[in-house]
């Protein structure tokens, strides 16, 4: 038997009609992802599910004895207590059953043949089975590091920001265990190594739960099933979010072939109709309504074929940055920046090149100093060192807090100021309406007030009011957070047709993966890395030589004192210029590599070896290839010295 059962569920907002007739069940050990375009219902459904929101009409079976519980938007905590004390207070409902079992244990020690003991143990020991609670100190102090709340432990909970409550509040959900879990965005305000122990959590733990999620790895990685709602209907497709587009292909495909089998129907019975059979005879007016009934499907077919389409290539689509650096314009030069926060070094001596077509993706851990880069970027923070040279062009800048927004301001008057409904965007010139249809706005959101509008809907009148603006530079702060999966393919297929520099900060692996042509990676104390490679592939990286340096660290603690080697004895080894090589040439080595891949792909590309030679450019191949052997060799020599 299923833990949850809905049929036929019906709730509607007023006029909005948000779910219409929707069946849904859960089953021991299934975690769905709900997905579709924000207002389509997915919050409502689980909400519906949690029980704060009763439904119109429709059947909803829960097994008795089911606790269901959900991380809240804004979660609410007992005032005056610290993070620490909010958390055992969470928890005290397991600390309590934990000390009745220690308790239990102690009685029976004089009272081995005592049934009820035996029987209240037995029920006790299944509990905290099934919440996995034996050491839960132990799990305490990890949700806590991996959260990144140790620091915050002393703090009065009420003093934290929306996101740092929000991740108290998944902590004390993750180590409770309900029987049934419910998560509406987890993944938002969390960096990745977070959102790593969120999903290795989930799965070691074999979570029940139902999760709505715009981040498509995470929902890759963890989902059983995704369910999609759309225009107040469900649909369940098997798997995570690649399942799902294989899926949603392979139901294009279906679609496509039955249209055109109606349509052959259709051009029959059409026929039939024009031969001129008197309709108002009885046994011809049955196959007469078939025919306009036909007319309907044939004319709703295509738009719903069209639509799946859309949102396919717009998934599927990946960015090509196959541009010759060279002739870009510049945008901004660094020049040995540093910026600091009272004692604090967020950037240290840092030297960067941004060009005119370059995607740059900041990332690192939360705190870290990226947004404080971008805000460098923009002239809205003081270095401390170095200086910032910058071209002569236009940025637009998308933040978090929506600042440039009016809420007394509707969003006519929003995108058209001066009066008029047409809007320029990227070189064409749209009608208000036909732009925003885009961006999954219905026509009658044109006069609502901004102010009213949710968070998530405030990110699209934000977003979409960016392209309108001639700029040549793009700077996004968390663009993708309160999105939904279609509109954060619209907002992709929107970057990779803008013609100028895009640099964003995110969390959002696959957004990552799919816009970013190189990685700043925030690796704290200042250091900032680039990287070249896609950020799952740097993750992934950055694990192995970690799990590397654990080994080498376990092994270097088994070798005889006089073998081990001190950072100042291995300093020693080396010369003034092995030091200096030993800092630069990797850089320089993966500069080579990058400008062997771009001569590599112009002997490619006709217009690239016809305008500059194939000879010319075959030459550059060899010679860069001997260049890069011969830093590869000398960075080895040094790691010899070294003893590496």
């Amino acid at each position: 038997m299923a833990l949850i059962d809905l049929s036929n569920i019906h709730k509607n907002y007023s006029a909005q009609k948000v779910l219409q007739g929707v069946d849904f069940t859960l089953d021991t050990g299934e975690r769905v992802s709900l997905i579709g375009k924000n207002g389509s219902g997915k919050s409502t459904l689980i909400k519906i599910i949690e029980g704060s929101v009763e439904v119109d009409e429709g059947r909803i079976i829960i097994q008795n004895g089911l606790k269901i519980e959900m991380l809240m938007q804004e979660p609410k905590f007992t005032a005056g207590l610290t993070v620490r004390e909010s958390i055992e207070e969470g928890l005290k409902e397991l600390k309590a059953i934990k000390l009745a079992y220690d308790e239990t244990i102690a009685k029976m020690a004089d009272n081995h043949e005592d049934k009820e003991l035996h029987d209240q143990l037995s029920s006790l020991s299944t509990y905290l089975d099934a919440h996995n609670a034996w050491n839960l100190d132990d799990k305490i102090k990890r949700a806590v590091k991996e959260l990144f709340l140790e620091e915050l432990q002393d703090s009065h909970i009420m003093s934290l920001s929306g996101g740092e409550q929000r991740r108290v509040a998944l902590a004390i959900l993750l180590l409770k265990k309900p029987d049934i879990l419910l998560l509406d965005e987890p993944t938002n305000h969390l960096d990745a190594s977070s959102v790593e122990f969120l999903e290795e959590l989930i799965l070691a733990e074999k979570f029940t739960m139902i999760f709505i999620s715009h981040d498509r790895y995470f929902i890759d990685r963890v989902a059983t099933r995704t369910v999609e709602i759309d225009n107040g209907k469900n649909y369940n497709f098997s798997g995570g979010y690649v399942d799902y587009l294989t899926q949603k292909e392979m139901l294009l495909s279906n679609m496509a072939k039955e249209h055109e089998n109606l349509l052959k129907i259709l051009k029959g019975e059409e026929e039939w109709l024009r031969r001129g059979v008197k309709a108002r005879l009885k046994r011809n007016e049955g196959r007469k309504q078939r025919v306009f009934a036909l007319r309907e499907q044939a004319k709703k077919n295509p738009s719903a074929i069209r639509k799946i389409k859309l949102e396919l290539e717009r998934e599927r689509k990946h960015f090509n940055s196959g541009q010759q650096q060279n002739k870009q314009k510049q945008m901004f030069e660094l020049e040995n920046i540093s910026i600091k926060f009272g004692e604090r070094e967020l950037v240290k001596n840092f030297n960067l090149r941004i060009l005119q077509k370059d995607r740059i993706a900041i990332v690192g851990k939360n705190g870290a100093g990226k947004s404080t880069l971008i805000k460098a970027l923009l002239g809205e923070v003081a270095l401390s060192g170095g200086k910032i040279k910058q071209g002569d062009f236009t940025i637009g800048y998308f933040d978090q807090s929506r600042t440039h927004l009016e809420d007394d301001k509707n969003i006519m008057e929003t995108f058209c100021p001066n009066g008029g409904d047409r809007v320029d965007v990227q070189g064409k010139n749209y009608h208000v309406f036909g732009y925003l249809k885009n961006f999954l706005f219905p026509k009658e959101y044109l006069d609502k007030k901004i102010g009213i509008l949710s968070g998530g809907e405030k990110n699209r009148v934000a977003l979409a009011l960016l392209f309108t603006k001639k700029v040549d530079c793009l700077i996004l702060d968390e663009p993708t957070n309160d999105l939904d999966i279609p509109t954060i393919n619209i907002l992709e297929e929107y970057i990779r047709n803008f013609d100028g520099c895009v640099i964003f900060v995110s969390h959002d692996r696959y957004f990552v993966d799919k816009m970013a042509g190189k990685l700043l990676v925030f690796k704290g104390a200042g250091v900032i890395e680039e990287s070249y490679e896609s950020y799952t592939e740097y993750l992934e990286n950055e694990k192995e030589m970690t799990e590397l340096d654990a080994i080498a660290n376990e092994f270097d603690k088994t070798l005889p004192e006089q073998n081990r080697q001190t950072k100042t004895e291995i300093q020693k080894k080396l010369t003034y210029k092995d030091k200096l090589d030993y800092e630069k040439l990797p850089t320089e080595i993966d500069a080579l590599e990058l400008k062997i891949k771009e001569i590599e792909e112009g002997l490619s590309n006709p217009e690239v070896y016809q305008k500059i030679g194939l000879s010319t450019l075959a030459k550059e191949l060899e010679d860069t290839k001997k260049i890069l052997e011969s830093k590869v060799e000398r960075y080895f020599e040094i790691e010899e010295k070294i003893g590496i």
